[in-house]
């Protein structure tokens, strides 16, 4: 089975009670059905740095409407399947959106 990255845009990362539950009980359904394999949620934008050639800045690296607020690896058996798994992320009815992108290879420690 092939690996799609599922990132996951918001207007910024959940700190709602309600949403971090809808969150929870998503990850909690993929992993029961086997097709998550990590997950990761990120702090809020405001405490990114970002790196460029000219230097460092404060905050997200684009100043943008969303911002990446997590991301999950998930296994399908095409593109199709992770299509139909990642459009029950709860993110969608809350404004934002997700992007699925096949995984080209990867390492965690």
């Amino acid at each position: 089975m092939a690996q799609y990255a599922v990132l996951i845009y918001a207007a910024d990362s959940a700190t709602d009670a309600g949403e971090l539950e809808a969150h929870d009980r998503h990850a909690q359904d993929l992993q029961a059905s086997g097709a998550l394999k990590a997950a990761f949620a990120l702090e809020p934008s405001a405490t990114a740095t970002s790196l460029r050639a000219g230097g460092v800045t404060d905050g997200p690296f684009v100043d943008a409407k969303e911002v990446v607020a997590g991301f999950y690896i998930l296994e399908a058996p095409d593109l199709d399947a992770a299509l139909r798994i990642a459009g029950g992320n709860p993110v969608l009815g809350m404004g934002g959106g997700v992007e699925v992108r096949p995984v080209a290879g990867g390492f965690v420690a």
